[in-house]
């Protein structure tokens, strides 16, 4: 099967001829992959950022979103059948450990995390991974249409929903980038709140999408949006959702987060150095969030599917990955780029 794999990092990954994945376990499902999302973290796999976390040994498959038809079950398997349309959760876990047990599945002691850990991810024709991973959709569901929302779609509902008590009627909640994490975000909170939202982006393109989604303000990200933020907010929003958080935004963030006002923390990269009385006279609150749960998962696919949260994609096939990456890179992608097989 054709697939996208790391050989050295600081270098383009190359699409390679390999043998198909094959079941290991009771538990495992092939999947034939109907769409794979390329994400910012694959550009930090490349850049070596996740060498010192997960170790995987070169070269390996990247791609953690992935959405498809089941191609095999293993003899455990009673979740889903051959045929079925599945979204995957990325983090394949072992449903025994306490985090589990909690529902906090992605602190699995034992977990494997395809395209990322030192297992093969779904750039390419076919994964393996694990029936606690599958979530069964409608067969009508184009896996294209749908597999980014198993990484970005969850990580976005996943800080939203974190944030939701928090967003009474009267609130104001800043989105800060407005790509492929921050459109979706967008969507939920309209969905989950009733919070006005306003949007900063530096790409016009970006914020006119924001507009047609939602966004009930938005904001050009020119050097001057700290301050038209805090002139909209009254002196800083109640929640600022950072999808950017690097590049010097992660301050921006926190300087547009109002007095006892929270800054959840979603995109990664820069640093933040804040004095900590800066904390004690603001009263002021920094969350730190990653990949949504399982049961996230189920949520934001019944958002989904209810048409209630839509991704706006741009797809490659799988051969134009490189194309897909760099595009990313470059700022050139509205909304999400999909690997079509």
């Amino acid at each position: 099967m054709r697939a996208v794999r790391v050989h050295r990092y600081h270098e383009d990954p190359s699409i390679d001829d390999i043998g198909e994945p094959k079941l290991l376990g009771p538990l495992d499902v092939i999947v034939k992959i109907g769409g794979a999302g390329v994400c910012r973290t694959d550009l930090h796999i490349l850049e070596g950022q996740w060498d010192e976390i997960q170790h995987p040994e070169l070269p390996y498959v990247i791609g953690h979103e992935n959405s498809g038809w089941v191609h095999e079950i293993g003899e455990g398997v009673s979740n889903v059948a051959v045929g079925d349309t599945v979204i995957l959760h990325p983090l394949a876990t072992c449903g025994l450990c306490l985090a589990c047990r909690r529902g906090d599945d992605m602190h699995c002691e034992n977990a494997y995390f395809p395209g990322l850990s030192n297992n093969d991810g779904g750039m390419a024709e076919y994964l393996r991974t694990s029936a606690r991973s599958c979530v069964k959709l409608e067969p009508t569901t184009q896996p294209a249409d749908v597999a980014a929302l198993a990484d970005a779609g969850i990580t976005a509902y996943h800080a939203v929903r974190k944030a939701a008590p928090l967003l009474h009627p009267g609130t104001t909640a800043v989105v800060q980038g407005a790509g492929g994490l921050g459109h979706i975000g967008i969507q939920c909170l309209k969905a989950l709140t009733a919070t006005r939202v306003v949007v900063v982006d530096k790409n016009p393109d970006a914020l006119k999408l924001a507009g047609e989604i939602g966004a009930d303000e938005t904001v050009v990200a020119d050097g001057d949006h700290v301050a038209a933020v805090q002139d909209l907010t009254g002196g800083g929003a109640s929640v600022v959702l950072d999808f950017v958080a690097e590049q010097g935004a992660e301050m921006d963030a926190w300087h547009m987060t109002g007095a006892n006002g929270s800054l959840f923390v979603i995109g990664y990269g820069g640093e933040l150095r804040i004095p900590t009385l800066e904390f004690v006279a603001g009263e002021k609150n920094v969350i730190g969030n990653i990949v949504g749960t399982y049961a996230d998962l189920t949520e934001l696919m019944v958002l989904a599917q209810a048409g209630q949260v839509t991704l706006h994609t741009q797809q490659y096939p799988l051969d134009r990955a490189v194309d897909a990456l760099h595009d990313l890179d470059a700022g050139k992608v509205r909304g999400r780029a999909i690997l079509v097989p």
